[in-house]
């Protein structure tokens, strides 16, 4: 109401000051139901501006936690990727080493064939040599 007040006193300065002259009642009235609603679209206006501004600002907070969100994740990511890096290097090293540990068992078996091969060889010598010397033991002391 107040600024209804002070609108019409304006206008009436303002007609006073370029001296015209006053406004007739019914004049008078629609100017101040133009003011009124001026007055009613100026208040629906800042309503509205304060809820887009409060949508806004709670559309600023939701970006702000997603962002730290995204941030705390990434960290996570980060050290993850660098454990399976690390878990992944530790594969291999295994892995080369089983190979390396295959390749020295399969060489150790190959040199147990060849000396089991040798024992077994030298045992048919020593076996043969054994029957040769028994025959000549029979045959000096049949002389």
């Amino acid at each position: 109401m107040e600024k209804i007040k002070e609108a019409s006193t304006v206008l009436l300065h303002t007609y006073s000051i370029h001296q015209v002259s006053p406004p007739t009642p019914s004049k008078l009235a629609s100017l101040r139901a133009e003011a009124d609603a001026a007055i009613l679209r100026a208040e629906q206006a800042e309503a509205k501006n304060k809820v887009l501004e409060q949508a806004l600002l709670e559309r600023d907070q939701d970006i702000k936690s997603k962002d730290h969100r995204l941030d705390v994740l990434e960290g996570k990511f980060e050290e993850s990727s660098g454990k399976l890096k690390d878990t992944t290097e530790k594969l291999r090293r295994a892995d080369v080493d089983a190979e390396h540990t295959e390749r020295q068992s399969k060489r150790y078996e190959q040199e147990r064939d060849q000396w089991e091969k040798k024992y077994e060889e030298a045992e048919a010598r020593y076996r043969k040599a054994q029957a040769e010397l028994q025959d000549l033991i029979a045959n000096m002391d049949s002389l």
